[in-house]
Parts: C-alpha cells; structure tokens; sequence
C-alpha cells in the first residue's frame, strides 16, 4: 500500500505558502493538520497561591509568544500595572517585536538573543543585577533555570500556562498512513486518547530528539526521523520517505 495520507499533529498553517501544501503538491498525497496538544492558562487565583509578586521583579525573560500572552493576561486579571521601566528579554527577535501587541515598543527597554537561550543569558550578565521573572509552561526545558542558577541571575519561575492533551475522539476511526510529532506531549496525547493505538503498518515521524525518545518510550516504532543532515526539516524527510517508498510499491 502506497502512503496516502498524513496527519500533522499541529494547527493548520496560515500561510498557503507552507512547505506542506508543497509537499502535498510534489509527492501527491493528502496532508490534514490537527492539534494533539492545547495550552490552557493558569487561572488568577492559582497564580495568586503561588503568592509571587509580578512588581517584585524588574526584567521579565519570554521563551516564546504564548509566555508574553499569557504574562499579561496574569496582570490584566490581578489588575498588575507593569511599570514602564520593566525590561524585557527575549529568545528571538520575533518574539520581541511580538511584544507590540501590549506595549509601545519603542519606549522600552527591550533585549533579545538569537534563538538559543545560552545566547540570551550572555546579554543578560550585562544586566547581572536585575530580578527576573521566566514565566513559562509546567512543562519546560530543563536548561532554562539550569542555565540561570549557573549565571547567577536572581529569578522566579512563574508556571502561567500548561500544556494539555486535546480530545481526539473524532478521530477514532480516520486512518493515516504517516503520524507526524514534534513534541513528547503529542506522544503522551496519542497514548491518552486511544490507549489501544496498535502501530500495525502505520509509520510515524518525529522531529527533534526528546520527541524521538518519546516515541520509543511509548514502545512505538520510529520510521522518520528529522532533523538529519540530509533532511534538515520534517517536509524534507517526509518528501525523502514518501519518494523512495511509494517508488517501491
């Protein structure tokens, strides 16, 4: 049997410049795009137990664009005013320049690095003397406090937000012939919703090493494998895969 259809466990792209309506061009198969995770905010008063106080601190560090949404949505519900003199340190460009959503950009103090947090840290020891807040999601990469506690900084993790499984029970009986993962959560979503998932010939396909581990955890089969030197990304490693198999049936 030939791969024919492909479920990419996230949200549809908005663009239809995708690589995936691409790759579903080039290689003629059907590719549907459906969340198997889902971020769900903290509510005020667990915020409020955690008895941390948003105006204790002077620098806010943000890992990524749903850690702004949610940081002021937080003070917007506990009626936090942040102070014009709050600085701002970002993982990425774009995720400070996300910032216009709530503030004036221009008449901040703003900071961000290249995308790597060790890299983000560097421009923070120029700023040693601040107190940082890192609001992030129950589940979060270890190297973010490990990287902060080996700087020295002072900070507080503030869980604002946690990621969850979405419900998948339409799902049930939709066949693919390719799973696409990019994260362990979407692992443990697949497990969750149908723990009497039988992998059987269906392949499936991860994207970077902590989801390829939770793969094999599962006691699931890994068939694609990105990224590689050869397919730096999931659309070139699924196209790869496709060709060479599809060319063999």
């Amino acid at each position: 049997m030939k791969i024919k259809k492909i479920l990419v466990s996230q949200p549809k792209p908005e663009s239809t410049k995708s690589p995936y309506f691409d790759l579903a061009e080039k290689t003629n198969v059907q590719v549907d795009f459906r969340p198997f995770i889902q971020v769900e905010g903290v509510s005020s008063k667990e915020f409020r137990q955690t008895r941390i106080q948003i105006l204790d601190h002077s620098a806010v560090i943000f890992t990524s664009r749903t850690a702004i949404d949610h940081f002021f949505r937080i003070c917007e519900e506990t009626r936090v005013t942040v102070p014009d003199s709050m600085k701002y340190f970002c993982i990425s460009e774009a995720t400070a320049y996300y910032l216009q959503k709530y503030i004036v950009y221009r008449k901040r103090k703003i900071f961000y690095g290249n995308g790597r947090f060790d890299d983000l840290t560097e421009i923070m020891k120029k700023h040693k003397n601040e107190k940082y807040l890192v609001p992030l999601s129950h589940i979060h990469k270890q190297e973010i406090p490990e990287l902060l506690d080996k700087g020295g900084f002072k900070y507080t993790k503030a869980i604002l937000y946690k990621t969850v499984s979405s419900d998948l029970s339409d799902l049930k009986d939709v066949n693919y012939d390719i799973l696409v993962f990019f994260s362990p959560s979407g692992i443990k979503s697949l497990v969750q919703n149908f723990p009497e998932f039988e992998q059987n010939s269906t392949k499936i396909a991860s994207f970077g090493p902590t989801t390829a581990k939770a793969v094999k955890e599962a006691g699931l089969r890994l068939d694609i494998q990105a990224p590689t030197a050869q397919a730096p990304s999931m659309t070139m490693a699924l196209e790869q895969f496709i060709k060479k198999y599809n060319k063999a049936k």
